[in-house]
């Protein structure tokens, strides 16, 4: 398969054009640590853009920061922590659990829309791009947004291009909302608590006035796997901010659930990469695993209505129970990868995304939620839009597609 690496936006233009002259289609990559993320794609040419990297301008005292896509995370990271900022959605880098190496860049956590435990209070990945350059499938070079937080010009699409999976356009630049790096962080470890209770525990920490930033409920299995090695479930709340602050509502919260460990600073910043990570908390082996975006009161349910037909089923929660990390038996899910069943637990109230399994499971199975008949035909005008002859990744996201 030929390979293309393009090292700036006109040359991307360029090879673009010639492919849609062609009908060639394009596989996107760059740093290739999202590649088993998705369904197969089956394309007739690479085009790597690897080399449409590096940080363009970054505005600390604005809170702005623009940035080519193939930048490593790492570096952009770097960066922000040497003006004492972050990226507020805190995105995983997800190299354990899907296994395929390669490097983690800005590019690749927004064509996923990639957020970690922070996004139940920051929000997702989506809502800090301001602005983006990009290439369509017509080969023309097109830009939307700006480079300032109140950009209201045109239409919004930024946050469609986010979680695009790369199948309309090829990223060439973006903006990105900063935010100030807190001055200290606290987790607070409850113990004892069931599914149930936890759900109930962390919905009423997180609508305290106690700005609760992250929750996670971790079942026995997860607890012992996790950095803390609890003996037995554990109920996680974070709390950040200034030091004196961050006492206070500690107390706070403990007043209101009951007393527990604590997690300063440091250990309380492994712990949630770990819980955003995912693979380390959950069994190794033969396991499929699935991303489940529910109801957060229904969660608990739905787990259960899984391991009436998979008995091997294991789970954890995060985002307050909006977010289920579901580990599978591979031969006791059987063809469908469960899919049948933990759609069907779901039962319309979320959606279900196969993350990890073997390729050729991942090509027969639909990866990501079924749409509706409305949605699918809004999804395919969209496509044709801004990739009218289907050259962008075929087949990442719909086999049609």
């Amino acid at each position: 398969m030929s390979v293309y690496r393009p090292t700036d936006a006109r040359e991307v233009v360029d090879i673009v054009a010639a492919a849609a002259a062609e009908r060639r289609s394009l596989e996107i990559c760059a740093g290739g640590s999202k590649r088993a993320l998705g369904r197969p794609v089956r394309a007739d040419a690479a085009l790597d853009v690897s080399g449409i990297a590096g940080v363009v301008n970054y505005e600390a005292a604005e809170l702005v920061l623009t940035a080519r896509p193939s930048t490593p995370l790492a570096e952009i990271e770097t960066a922000l922590r040497g003006q004492g900022q972050r990226l507020a959605f805190e995105p995983p880098q997800w190299l354990d659990l899907l296994g395929g190496g390669g490097t983690p860049t800005l590019g690749g956590v927004l064509a996923c829309n990639l957020s970690g435990p922070r996004r139940v209070r920051a929000g997702a990945a989506r809502d800090f791009i301001l602005g983006f350059s990009a290439v369509s499938g017509r080969g023309e070079l097109f830009k939307a947004g700006g480079k300032v937080v109140k950009n209201v010009t045109g239409f919004d699409l930024s946050k469609l291009m986010v979680g695009s999976f790369g199948t309309l356009a090829v990223l060439t630049e973006v903006t990105l909302k900063v935010m100030p790096r807190p001055e200290t962080e606290c987790t607070i470890l409850l113990q004892g608590f069931g599914a149930a209770k936890a759900l109930d525990v962390m919905a009423r920490a997180l609508n305290s006035p106690h700005e609760v930033v992250c929750a996670a409920h971790l079942p026995e299995f997860s607890a012992l796997r996790s950095c803390v090695a609890a003996q037995g479930a554990v109920t996680a709340l974070r709390l950040e901010g200034p030091a004196p602050s961050v006492a206070f509502r500690a107390g706070a919260i403990e007043q209101m659930f009951g007393g527990g460990a604590r997690l300063e600073t440091e250990s309380s910043a492994r712990f949630w990469e770990e819980v955003g990570e995912v693979r380390a908390l959950l069994p190794q082996g033969s396991q499929l695993v699935w991303r489940l975006c529910t109801t957060p009161s229904l969660s608990a349910d739905v787990v259960e209505s899984i391991r009436e037909k998979l008995a091997g089923a294991e789970a954890y929660f995060d985002w307050g129970g909006g977010l289920v990390w579901l580990s599978v038996d591979a031969a006791e899910a059987g063809a469908d990868a469960g899919a049948a069943v933990v759609r069907g637990a779901i039962n319309g109230c979320g959606h279900a995304t196969l993350v990890v399994a073997p390729e050729v499971l991942r090509d027969t199975v639909e990866v990501f939620q079924p749409s509706e008949p409305a949605l699918a035909a809004l999804e395919a005008r969209v496509k044709g839009n801004f990739d009218p002859v289907k050259l962008f990744n075929p087949g990442r996201m719909r086999k049609a597609m």
